[in-house]
């Protein structure tokens, strides 16, 4: 409306001025009058051009008394251009300000990012010391009660060695015809003493294992079985001994190749007592042994390696080709991942059902079976593809005893036998 106004007003103002400069030259005209002695006719060009002069000179009053922006462009057009560029020249500074904050805030960014996954990280480490630090605990009380249980025993030996010390004394203020006892309770009394020292030098092995427990690595877990193998009854002791010898140098091997140390360092402790008593027992079963030699408990690497015997009957659990399980699967034919998991879960159930009919178990990982890679693959190739509901069955390959390990058969069966 504005803009409207003001043209309205130029031209009212215009035709106004034109109008009066027509009138006056007319009338100069047919007057015939004359300015600055100029002929009339000249005279009327003159006024003419006068008009066209005030028409313009007073269009350009006219709209700079109205409008701003006109005296703006008349007059102010050079500090309105020098307002732009340095409007420009700021908004380029920001702009590169701009670019230059939300590059820096990538790179926070990134670094946020990697801090994450660094404490993510350190969490892990975290969780896994929490767990070897249960694992040391756990061999550390159990290092107690063993330091405990000796501890007792030494106390008991102290107090037997007391006795036959009076015994002693008793004996040697006797006559002559007790010297020969005399003589054989000093042996006995000897051979106390070197027990006694020996229960002491274990006490300070325990308290070393102790401390080296709190810093070193494990390298045989409590159970885990160090040579296991069947040996014949109803034989002469010195028959079973020697089995049982090599039984021993067996695990001794197999100590040795796990720690890497020579053998004196490496050879497995057995308690002598316990180890005649199994000898006995073997020789007087009717039936065959399994054998085992497992940890006593956790053994940290540099203390000596102590083990207890564990005796089984033994027999046989499998003949060859005989029939374990089966199970039923359900199948949608989503690939080998698919395939792979239903194949686990059946040897699950395979090993349950052999560990409950008598094979013994691994103590660690509680397996008790073995089957080739291919024929896994095999079976996973076999039954990938399939959809609906399946058969597997596992037969047994091979005559399998108590002792194991139990080798496999798995057929994909059309119903179940």
């Amino acid at each position: 409306m504005y803009g409207v106004f003001l043209i309205l007003v130029l031209i009212v103002t215009g035709g106004a001025i034109a109008f009066i400069g027509d009138r006056l030259g007319s009338k100069i005209g047919k007057k015939r009058l004359s300015l600055f002695g100029l002929r009339p006719r000249h005279t009327s060009i003159v006024i003419t051009i006068l008009t066209g002069i005030c028409i313009t000179t007073l269009t350009f009053v006219a709209m700079a008394a109205v409008s701003e922006n006109v005296r703006t462009a008349l007059f102010g057009m050079e500090r309105l251009n020098q307002t732009i560029r340095a409007t420009e020249s700021s908004l380029q500074t920001t702009s590169a300000a701009l670019a230059a904050a939300q590059q820096e805030q990538g790179r926070t960014n990134e670094a946020l990012e990697q801090s994450k996954d660094k404490v993510d990280r350190l969490q892990a480490q975290q969780a896994a010391l929490e767990d070897r630090s249960r694992a040391l605990a756990e061999g550390n009380r159990l290092l107690e009660a063993a330091k405990e249980e000796l501890t007792q025993k030494n106390d008991a030996l102290a107090d037997d060695n007391a006795g036959l010390d009076a015994r002693n004394t008793e004996l040697m203020t006797g006559n002559k015809e007790l010297m020969v006892d005399n003589n054989v309770l000093t042996a006995a009394n000897g051979k106390l003493a070197l027990d006694n020292t020996e229960l002491e030098k274990r006490t300070d092995d325990l308290r070393m294992g102790i401390r080296i427990m709190r810093e070193g690595d494990i390298t045989y877990r409590a159970g885990e079985v160090l040579a296991s193998g069947v040996i014949r009854g109803s034989r002469a002791e010195k028959d079973v001994r020697a089995d049982m010898d090599i039984l021993a140098q067996l695990a001794n091997r197999n100590i040795l190749q796990r720690l890497g140390e020579n053998t004196a360092d490496a050879e497995v402790w057995l308690y002598q007592p316990e180890y005649d008593k199994a000898i006995s027992v073997i020789s007087s079963s009717p039936q065959d042994m399994v054998v085992r030699i497992v940890a006593a408990g956790n053994l940290v690497r540099g203390e000596p390696v102590r083990a207890v015997l564990q005796l089984y009957k033994n027999s046989i659990i499998y003949r060859n080709h005989e029939f374990i399980i089966a199970r039923p699967f359900k199948m949608t034919g989503k690939g080998n991942g698919e395939a792979e998991h239903v194949v686990m879960s059946f040897l699950q159930d395979v090993n349950a059902a052999a560990a409950a009919r008598g094979i013994l178990p691994d103590p660690i990982r509680g397996s008790v079976g073995v089957m080739e890679g291919t024929q896994f693959y095999d079976i996973v190739q076999a039954i990938a593809p399939l959809e609906g509901t399946i058969m597997l069955s596992a037969y047994a390959r091979g005559d399998t005893d108590a002792l194991g390990p139990l080798r496999l058969n798995l057929k994909l069966e059309t119903e179940k036998p």
